[in-house]
C-alpha cells in the first residue's frame, strides 16, 4: 500500500481528501502545518506528498524546496486556489510534479496522481540502471587494475630486459631486468634518455624504421651493448612495434642477457674438452706406438746395412726413418693447431690466388699419380677480407686428402681428377669445392670423419688433419660439409665468412 502525506492547515479540505485516497488504497499521513509536515515527511519518507500552497509559517513552496533538497524520490503535488498561477509556476520550477485547484476533483487528482506514480516509476528505474551502470563500472575497473598489476607484475618479474619506447624512442618503462643489463635505475631513464642512448646506432635505426614503415617486429639477432660502467654486455636483441588501431605508437624492445649462458657454454667446452684428453692421450699413444715401430725398423735395417756395407738396404732403411720423420712432424703440427685456440687474422686476400698457389704446390704429386687438378675458379672474386692462413690451411688439407683418396683407389683404370672450385654464397661468404674422383667412403666412415685419430689412411694419416680443418672452419664463423659415395668419390664443401669491417 503506497503511502500519500497530506500538508494542509485547513482541517476540513484534509479529511475529504483523505477519505478519497483511502478509498483509492493509499494509505493515508496528515499535518496542518509545513513545519509538522517536514517532520512527518522525514519520520515516514511517504512516495507523494500533496501540500497546500498557502499555510501560516512554512508554505507550500518552503515545504517543496526543503523536500527536493533531502530527495528526488518524492513527488510533490501542490494545491493552488484561484490567482495563483504564478506561485504554481514557480512550484513547477522548483521541481513539483504537478498543481491542482480547489476544490479539488477526483479525475484531476487522478491524473496528478497518475503523473507522479510515473515519474517515481522512471526515477526509479534510472536509479536502478544507474546503479547497475556503477556497478558494472567498478567491476570492470577492478579487472582492468588486476590486469594492469598483473602485467606490471609479469613485466617486473622477467628475467630479460623490457624496454618500451614511445614514438619519439623515448624510454617511458624499463624493468628491472634491463636495470641489470645497463646498470641504470628505472628513475634514470624514464623521460630522461632515448633509444639512441641504450642501444648500437643500427638497432636505434630499425626501431624507429619499423614503426615508420607500421612493420610488426625485428627479429631476434646477437648484439652487444654498453652498460653504464662501460662493459660490453652480449644479448639476444628483438622488437615489436605497438599500435593504436592502425597507427604505430611506439615499441618495446626484448634483451636477454647472453653473460650466464656463455659463460655456462664456455665450461662446458672446457669440459668436453678435458673429458677428450683421455681419448687423445690413447690416440696419441698409438700414434707413439706406430711412430716408434717405423724408428725400430728403420734403425734396425740401418744396423744390418751397415753391418753388410749394403748401400741398397742403408738407402731403403734411411727413407723408411725419413718417412717416420714427415709422420712425427705432421703430428705435431696437427697437435699444435688442435689444441691452440687461434682468432683469425682478417685481412684483404685473394681466395682464388690461394687456391692457386695450394694447386701448383700439389701438382707435381698429384702428376706423379697420374691424378689432374683442375680448377674452376669464379672470376668475380677479386678481393676478400678473410684469414688467409685459414683459407691457405683448409683447402691444402682437403686437396692433400683428395690426391690421397685417387692414390688409395685399388681400381686403377680409372681416371682420377681433383675439383678445385671457388663461387659467392649467400650471407656474405665464400663457397670452396674440393672433389676427387678416388675411392670415396660409405656411411660409417663419413660419420668418424671428424673425430680425433681417425684415419682413412691407416698408419700413414695422424687422424688430426679433418679435426684442425673444422676448428679453423668454425673459428672463421664457416661451416664444412661431405658428400660421398664408395668408388665414386667425395666434395668436400666449406663456407667460409667474409668480414665486412662493420
Amino acid at each position: 500500500m503506497e503511502t500519500i502525506l497530506i500538508i494542509d492547515d485547513e482541517i476540513d479540505n484534509t479529511k475529504i481528501l483523505s477519505m478519497s485516497l483511502r478509498i483509492d488504497g493509499y494509505a493515508v499521513l496528515t499535518a496542518s502545518s509545513g513545519e509538522e509536515g517536514l517532520s512527518v515527511f522525514h519520520e515516514k519518507k511517504p512516495g507523494i506528498v500533496i501540500t497546500d500552497i498557502r499555510m501560516p509559517g512554512m508554505d507550500g513552496l518552503e515545504v517543496l524546496r526543503q523536500i527536493r533538497q533531502a530527495t528526488d524520490f518524492a513527488e510533490v503535488i501542490i494545491i493552488t486556489g484561484h490567482g495563483d498561477i504564478d506561485l504554481a509556476i514557480e512550484a513547477l520550477q522548483n521541481g513539483a510534479s504537478d498543481f491542482i485547484n480547489k476544490p479539488i476533483h477526483d479525475d484531476a487528482l487522478a491524473v496528478a496522481l497518475k503523473r507522479a506514480h510515473e515519474k517515481l516509476a522512471i526515477k526509479h528505474q534510472i536509479q536502478e540502471y544507474t546503479t547497475g551502470l556503477e556497478n558494472r563500472i567498478q567491476a570492470a575497473t577492478k579487472e582492468l587494475r588486476q590486469q594492469a598489476y598483473f602485467q606490471q607484475e609479469l613485466i617486473n618479474s622477467a628475467s630479460d630486459g623490457i624496454i618500451a619506447m614511445d614514438s619519439q624512442l623515448n624510454v617511458i618503462m624499463f624493468n628491472p631486468g634491463a636495470e641489470l643489463i645497463f646498470e641504470y635505475r628505472a628513475e634514470d631513464v624514464l623521460n630522461r634518455l632515448e633509444g639512441f642512448d641504450l642501444f648500437p646506432e643500427n638497432m636505434a635505426l630499425a626501431l624507429a624504421s619499423a614503426m615508420k614503415n607500421n612493420a610488426r617486429h625485428i627479429h631476434r639477432q646477437e648484439i652487444d651493448l654498453q652498460s653504464g660502467s662501460g662493459k660490453s654486455i652480449p644479448v639476444n636483441f628483438s622488437g615489436a612495434v605497438l599500435f593504436d588501431q592502425e597507427e604505430s605508437i611506439g615499441c618495446v624492445a626484448f634483451l636477454q642477457d647472453l653473460r650466464e649462458i656463455k659463460r655456462l657454454r664456455n665450461e662446458l667446452i672446457h669440459s668436453e674438452r678435458l673429458a677428450a684428453i683421455g681419448q687423445t692421450v690413447a690416440g696419441l699413444a698409438h700414434c707413439i706406438k706406430n711412430i716408434l715401430h717405423g724408428l725400430e725398423g728403420g734403425s734396425y735395417v740401418l744396423d744390418a746395412a751397415l753391418k753388410r756395407n749394403d748401400t741398397v738396404k742403408l738407402s731403403s732403411g734411411w727413407e723408411m726413418i725419413q718417412r717416420t720423420i714427415h709422420r712425427t712432424a705432421s703430428l705435431l703440427r696437427d697437435l699444435l693447431s688442435y689444441s691452440k685456440d687461434r682468432q683469425p687474422e682478417y685481412q684483404t686476400c685473394s681466395p682464388n690466388q690461394i687456391v692457386n698457389d695450394v694447386c701448383d704446390l700439389m701438382e707435381d704429386l698429384a702428376k706423379d699419380n697420374r691424378i689432374a687438378i683442375i680448377r674452376n675458379l669464379d672470376s668475380t672474386i677479386e678481393s676478400a677480407k678473410m684469414d688467409p692462413q685459414t683459407v691457405y690451411r683448409v683447402i691444402l688439407n682437403l686437396v692433400s686428402n683428395a690426391i690421397d683418396a685417387c692414390i688409395f683407389d685399388e681400381n686403377r683404370e680409372k681416371v682420377f681428377e681433383v675439383r678445385v672450385s671457388t663461387r659467392y654464397a649467400s650471407n656474405n661468404r665464400i663457397r670452396f669445392d674440393v672433389e676427387d674422383t678416388g675411392c670415396g667412403m660409405d656411411d660409417s666412415i663419413k660419420k668418424q670423419l671428424f673425430t680425433s685419430f681417425f684415419s682413412t689412411k691407416g698408419s700413414k694419416g695422424t687422424g688430426l688433419g679433418l679435426l684442425v680443418t673444422q676448428k679453423l672452419i668454425e673459428a672463421h664463423h664457416g661451416a664444412i660439409a661431405v658428400q660421398s659415395e664408395p668408388g665414386k668419390g667425395t666434395v668436400f664443401t666449406v663456407w667460409l665468412s667474409v668480414d665486412s669491417g662493420q
